[in-house]
């Protein structure tokens, strides 16, 4: 129910979680580069798109969402903290190595919304420290989350860029520490991994302070 394209120039995993039993499906994350594989892949397997949802809006995870939105006509998630960014990329001070057209957000994120795709149901839980606005989605039924750049095997999101906030990150970091240990994640970048492997979590601010 999960296929990934690593994408672009930072390697930016691109996300389509699709459901097995209606083949409704949703983009995660369309990083630079990643159109056409995206699409290819939805005509091939017969998908049908109804979101497209942003774990946060650093450009290197939206490069492709103006060509992706105006292919499939499909709303855009983001959490209202990285809205401004999203519509107005570069906002957030990050240098851009390309041009990324901004795109104006169809719905907005709480933390504890329930999103379905499909028969799938996935909550949003807010996990801001890499940036203001960053979200995770847990789908407890199928024990996965999608980390976006809070979680990855073995570390964490960087905390220098100049909207991050350590102390949020310990706080979302607390969070994650109390899913199921069998909850399989999938993140923003680089390989998957499990709650139970990432056994540092629940200590995470001393572990990276």
């Amino acid at each position: 129910m999960i296929k990934v394209f690593s994408s672009g120039p930072f390697d930016t995993n691109a996300y389509i979680i699709f459901c097995p039993e209606t083949k409704v499906a949703a983009i995660i994350d369309p990083a630079p580069e990643s159109a056409e594989r995206l699409l290819e892949s939805i005509q091939i397997n017969g998908f049908k798109v109804d979101k497209i949802i942003l774990t946060h809006s650093h450009w290197d995870h939206f490069g492709d969402l103006a060509t992706v939105k105006e292919k499939l006509e499909v709303p855009v998630y983001v959490h209202p903290l990285d809205q401004a960014n999203l519509e107005s990329p570069g906002s957030d001070g990050l240098p851009m190595f390309m041009p990324i057209l901004g795109v104006l957000a169809d719905q907005l994120l709480n933390d504890g919304q329930m999103i379905s795709i499909g028969t799938l149901n996935f909550q949003v839980i807010h996990t801001p420290g890499h940036s203001p606005g960053g979200i995770c989605l847990y789908c407890k039924d199928e024990n996965i989350l999608i980390s976006g750049d809070t979680l990855f095997k073995g570390t964490i999101g960087n905390l220098s860029f100049p909207t991050a906030s350590p102390e949020d990150m310990w706080k979302s970091l607390e969070k994650l520490a109390k899913l199921p240990p069998e909850t399989q994640v999938f993140p923003g970048h680089g390989d998957s991994t499990t709650i139970e492997d990432e056994s540092w979590l629940s200590n995470a601010k001393k572990h990276f302070s």
